[in-house]
């Protein structure tokens, strides 16, 4: 590390990091030498991106192919209402460079996939996944095993936050688990919904990204134990914090006994995520087609499948039976005339919809695509999108 100079401006901007005992200048070079990718510059990506580029961690690369909502800014502090319909990697890279001017931020303006998931990640000693769906979390972690490359990872939901790190080497080369081997296969699809659908407090990613940065931070310096063979969960309900042990796992197919995985896999398959052929085959109807029904008034039942508390903040008067409620309210829906379904999406209520046709024999239900947020999209803009 002694080729790794500072300016006068950088010591003193750094001069808390330099006078701690265990971490001084040999940390701070360190951090100047290495080069992170952050996967992710939503809720957990926000506060991430601010303490890495702050710590002085000298490459940044961000990826994310997503545009600001106003949605977004409850939690990811990154970003500004001027910002709004802006790429995130763009306005990302404009406030931590304003941040710290001293350090390289490279964009990737981009979906982490199979086909370019290697290329990208071969360039940076750690990546830092901040994503939230299943399939690019095995993805992340897949492409650092067989790179060779430190996962750190992190997970939020609703008031629980999780952390650990992947596949990091020891002092001795002793390679620690992956995430495979804490979730060998991901849970049903539609079992555990991601933040957009259900939700997560606002300040909760800052708590977790933070713990994230650190750890990214523990990784490249290596001052203090990283959280390698660790899970830690945080419940900001209870603040009730557990920190579980995660071992190898002799049967994981990346890097066990038999490997079985050399490759980047379809993540999508793998999770049980159906392609665009193998969607639910329900009958559809446009937002515009309902705005019709309703202007020239159509004689046709509106279902609304969503959570009471969803109804309460945006609905366009559909009578409300919520999915878990569907199988037992189905007398009270109609057979013998048009019945329109929605949710938030269109998935709810598409799933309302197979239900009811394959066990009840409806053949009248007719299901919102793109739900209440095309509707608020396309129709009626008062409507909050949630």
């Amino acid at each position: 590390m002694s080729e790794v100079t500072f300016s006068k401006d950088e010591l003193e901007r750094y001069s808390r990091h330099l006078i701690i005992p265990e971490f001084n200048i040999e940390g701070q070079r360190k951090l100047k030498a290495a080069k992170v990718l952050v996967v992710g510059t939503g809720g957990l990506g926000s506060p991430m991106l601010l303490y890495l580029a702050a710590a002085g961690v000298g490459t940044i690369g961000i990826i994310d192919f997503d545009v600001v909502d106003d949605s977004n800014l409850q939690r990811q502090v990154l970003y500004s209402v001027d910002d709004v319909g802006v790429p995130k990697v763009e306005a990302a890279k404009k406030r931590i460079q304003a941040l710290n001017p001293h350090i390289n931020i490279v964009v990737h303006e981009t979906m982490l996939t199979s086909q370019n998931a290697l290329d990208i990640v071969k360039d940076y000693d750690v990546v830092a996944d901040g994503t939230d769906n299943f399939p690019t979390r095995y993805l992340v972690n897949d492409a650092c095993v067989l790179l060779g490359k430190t996962n750190v990872y992190a997970s939020i939901f609703r008031f629980e936050g999780q952390v650990s790190v992947f596949n990091y080497t020891d002092k001795e080369g002793n390679v620690g688990p992956n995430y495979r081997d804490l979730f060998p296969s991901p849970p049903p699809p539609g079992l555990v919904p991601s933040c957009a659908e259900g939700g997560v407090i606002g300040v909760l990613p800052g708590i977790v990204g933070s713990l994230q940065a650190n750890e990214v931070i523990k990784v490249i310096t290596g001052v203090g134990e990283p959280l390698s063979g660790r899970l830690f969960i945080f419940d900001a309900l209870s603040f009730i914090t557990r920190t579980l042990k995660i071992y190898r796992d002799e049967e994981n197919p990346l890097n066990g006994k038999n490997p079985t995985i050399t490759e980047l896999i379809d993540y999508q398959q793998f999770c049980g995520i159906p392609q665009k052929s193998e969607e639910k085959n329900v009958k559809e109807i446009t937002v515009k087609e309902l705005a019709n029904m309703v202007k020239n008034n159509v004689d046709f039942q509106l279902i609304d499948v969503r959570e009471p508390y969803e109804y309460d903040i945006a609905n366009i008067k559909g009578e409300l039976i919520p999915l878990a409620q569907v199988e037992e309210s189905y007398n009270k829906i109609n057979s013998d005339k048009q019945v329109v379904v929605h949710c938030r999406s269109g998935k709810r209520s598409a799933d309302a919809i197979e239900l009811l046709e394959k066990k009840y024999g409806f053949k009248n239900l007719y299901n919102l695509k793109g739900g209440i947020l095309a509707w608020a999209d396309e129709i009626d803009n008062s409507l909050p999108k949630y």
